[in-house]
């Protein structure tokens, strides 16, 4: 099969693949404008840093940095128990959150090699979530030398509330170009497919092929305005020869 008859096969499908585009891409909005509840993301940065003392002089060597980035696996847990989100709940009653679902929302991660630790919460609105993050930041703290007896831990820098950040979950701009894609690919798919199950004779190249003879004539199909257009002819040429065949009493 030739370029060109590809080419007429979507042409003849182009109102099936644009029906397919549309009802794709109206989902796609559907469902991320209305179907789909936006969920925001805030985080806060803190660092693992105790410098050992040599001479009353804090020194920053191999050992303790090894050891500051072990003491993460057990922060990672510290964090999320209810040591840490109790007090949450008590100081920042606002939230409110109970320490269940403070618990059960915090995302901790840390690089490989790594002394800063990244806290994650997720909420229905970027203000709150950040509001959150930055109250378990605080709290982790002030209550983590208490825990481990070792004051070892620096808040970096806090989410800030007043920032416009979009949801993570949801981007109505890419869903709805996906859909389109897809739907394209989809629809020019059945156009072949349809036109693969088709099989009445569409040319008379397929017709010569099928019966194996050569076409000596063909009939075209005629649209009602050409039979229109013919039967204006035909009137014009009946009255010029009605007028030529007439002849006076004179003659």
């Amino acid at each position: 099969m030739e370029l060109i008859q590809y080419m007429n096969i979507i042409k003849k499908k182009i109102w099936l693949i644009l029906a397919i585009m549309i009802i794709a891409c109206a989902g796609a909005a559907v469902k991320s404008y209305v179907m789909t509840t936006p969920l925001y993301q805030a985080s806060a940065k803190i660092i693992v840093n105790q410098a050992t003392q040599i001479e009353g002089t804090p020194t920053v060597n191999y050992s303790s940095v090894q050891t500051n980035i072990m003491l993460i696996n057990s922060y990672k847990e510290i964090i999320r128990s209810t040591a840490i989100t109790s007090k949450v709940v008590e100081q920042y009653p606002e939230l409110g959150l109970t320490a269940n679902q403070l618990s059960g929302g915090i995302f901790v991660a840390a690089a490989s090699n790594s002394q800063v630790m990244n806290i994650a919460f997720q909420s229905n609105s970027y203000e709150g979530a950040a509001n959150i993050v930055n109250a378990i930041a605080k709290v982790f703290k002030e209550q983590i030398p208490s825990i481990m007896k070792v004051d070892n831990v620096t808040l970096l820098n806090e989410a800030n509330p007043a920032d416009r950040v979009g949801p993570i979950n949801s981007n109505p701009v890419m869903n709805i170009l996906i859909s389109a894609i897809v739907a394209l690919l989809l629809g020019i798919g059945l156009a072949f497919l349809l036109d693969y199950l088709d099989d009445t004779i569409k040319s008379e190249e397929e017709l010569e092929k099928h019966i194996g003879l050569p076409v000596l004539a063909t009939i075209t199909r005629i649209q009602k305005d050409d039979m229109r257009a013919n039967r204006k002819v035909a009137a014009s040429y009946k009255q010029e020869a009605g007028e030529g065949n007439y002849a006076t009493l004179n003659q």
